[in-house]
This record gives C-alpha cells, sequence and structure tokens, in this order.
C-alpha cells in the first residue's frame, strides 16, 4: 500500500501546469463536465512513485470518502494531510 501525501491544495485557476494532465484525467473518470476557475483542487503525491492523486474537494462529504477513495486506488492518506484536506471539505 502506498502513502499519499499533500502536494498542495490549489484554485484550478492557480494550478501549477505539470498537474493539468492529472487534473483532466481526473475530471474524465469522475465524468465532470466542467472545472470551474474557483474549484478547489487537492493534489496528493504517492509516495515512492511519480504519481498524483487528485481530489475535486467539492465532490466530498466528509474524510472517510476520501480514504475510501484512496483505499481503492491501494494508497493511504497521512493523518497530517487528512486533518488539512477535512478543513477544506
Amino acid at each position: 500500500m502506498f502513502i499519499a501525501t499533500l502536494g498542495g491544495i490549489f484554485r484550478f485557476k492557480d494550478l501549477p501546469e505539470d498537474y493539468g494532465p492529472y487534473v483532466q484525467f481526473k475530471a474524465a473518470i469522475d465524468k465532470r463536465e466542467e472545472i470551474k476557475d474557483n474549484d478547489e483542487i487537492a493534489i496528493l503525491d504517492i509516495v515512492g512513485t511519480g504519481s498524483h492523486h487528485v481530489l475535486f474537494l467539492d465532490s466530498y462529504n466528509n474524510r472517510d470518502e476520501i480514504r475510501r477513495e484512496l483505499r481503492e486506488a491501494d494508497a493511504k492518506v497521512n493523518v497530517t494531510t487528512l486533518k488539512i484536506l477535512e478543513g477544506h471539505i
């Protein structure tokens, strides 16, 4: 199992260019038709890989939903990251 740590929380309009493909891929998976400039997006770095996991924060009601999604991706979020994310959902 991999560990996911917070790489950053960004508004879509402020998202670093490097994360763009990850965000577009996640939007396609989630069948998200539109990404608004002010949508908050969390980028989680998957430790030991060059991969990232994207969370559209308005899609979650609580931290358990985030934990479940990451578990399905064979990842576990660290406690500090989870507390920070909880403050944004």
